[in-house]
């Protein structure tokens, strides 16, 4: 990548958008509890750069410090992460996905792996479907006709084993735990 590439980015709402000037260094995922917890996800992937290099084009960032050191950028209209950025250095990093080409910079390494969920070694086995927008609060709560005859144990970190049934209906629950309704 030279030094005349640009890279930009953005929320999902388009209140916040932003650009990088030359390369983003250091593209990683990161599954650390703390980056869990800003992205509402298994892991965060983020790459750096100069303050130099980035500025924003639309609207500003809400900031939420997650620790002492560290602040998280994000859009405070529609929620997207943004940006983490090390307080009192030059350097600032963007979330990949918020990149309008995320596939631009593929991990190099993981991080933060003590944090890493115990099944992401198996998320690459998973069966795989485009995506669907043709009834977005249905198919949150329904599986494909695929997988209707299959019930699916569902591990549960510190409970016990609980099988829904395709339906989404608790068939089976053990040791006096109940999940809520």
């Amino acid at each position: 990548m030279s030094a005349a590439q640009s890279f930009s980015g953005g929320c999902q709402c388009g209140a916040v958008r932003y650009r990088i000037s030359g390369a983003l260094s250091y593209p990683h995922i990161c599954h650390c509890r703390m980056c869990q917890k800003a992205s509402g996800n298994y892991f965060m992937a983020l790459a750096g750069a100069d303050h130099a290099a980035f500025s924003l084009t639309r609207g500003a960032p809400g900031w939420f410090h997650s620790s002492e050191h560290v602040r998280r950028g994000f859009c405070a209209a529609c929620g997207t992460p943004l940006f983490f950025e090390t307080v009192d250095t030059d350097r600032i990093a963007v979330t990949l996905g918020s990149l309008d080409d995320p596939s631009a910079f593929p991990p190099v390494s993981q991080d933060g792996v003590e944090g890493r969920v115990p099944f992401f070694h198996l998320l690459s086995g998973l069966r795989e479907m485009p995506t669907d927008r043709s009834d977005l609060q249905g198919a949150m709560m329904r599986l494909p006709p695929a997988c209707a005859s299959t019930p699916i144990t569902i591990p549960k970190h510190g409970r016990p084993k609980m099988t829904r049934t395709p339906d989404n209906k608790v068939e089976k629950a053990t040791q006096g735990w109940r999940p809520t309704t």
